[in-house]
């Protein structure tokens, strides 16, 4: 039997919980990057499109990861969208303790030396304008400043906790 809003079949707001229904959405993936003494990046289901003028974007990010000491210094943030042939990429920075910008990881200093991953759908590298607090998370707008959208190719979805790709 399927729970609906129409039963009363629901359950108390938890962690569990809202993880359980964002399973069932699907999002696409990006990798988020930035500079500091070594590049930092991390895997993001959460990138939103903001506004269109002035260009801005946004994503979460746990003040717990490993990237946050140095995203919450970054002036600048790479976005880096990912394309269904670059599943293990995915899958290296979001692992934690992942050797992420290694031999396996192509990418090159950017603009505003900002780490730019290569064979990817589309980049941009924006200026972080906020960091909002949000719970065990931030909130960060950032706007474009440059980027690239000429990748080409299909893009990698997150659905029901693992990486897959778009069906026809």
């Amino acid at each position: 039997m399927t729970a609906s809003p129409e039963t009363g079949t629901h359950r108390t707001a938890s962690p569990d919980l809202l993880r359980s229904v964002f399973r069932q959405h699907a999002a696409g993936v990006a990798v988020i990057t930035a500079a500091g003494e070594r590049p930092v990046g991390f895997t993001a289901t959460s990138l939103n499109s903001v506004a269109a003028d002035p260009p801005l974007i946004s994503f979460g990010v746990g003040t717990s990861s490993s990237s946050w000491p140095v995203v919450a210094e970054a002036d600048h943030i790479g976005v880096h969208i990912l394309g269904e042939h670059q599943r293990e990429l995915a899958a290296t920075f979001a692992r934690s303790g992942a050797d992420r910008f290694g031999p396996s990881t192509d990418w090159r200093s950017g603009p505003e030396g900002v780490p730019v991953l290569d064979g990817v759908l589309a980049w941009l590298v924006c200026r972080v304008v906020a960091r909002i607090p949000a719970g065990d998370h931030r909130i960060v707008i950032a706007q474009a400043v440059v980027g690239d959208p000429a990748g080409g190719g299909r893009p990698l979805v997150y659905h029901q906790g693992r990486f897959t790709a778009l069906r026809d």
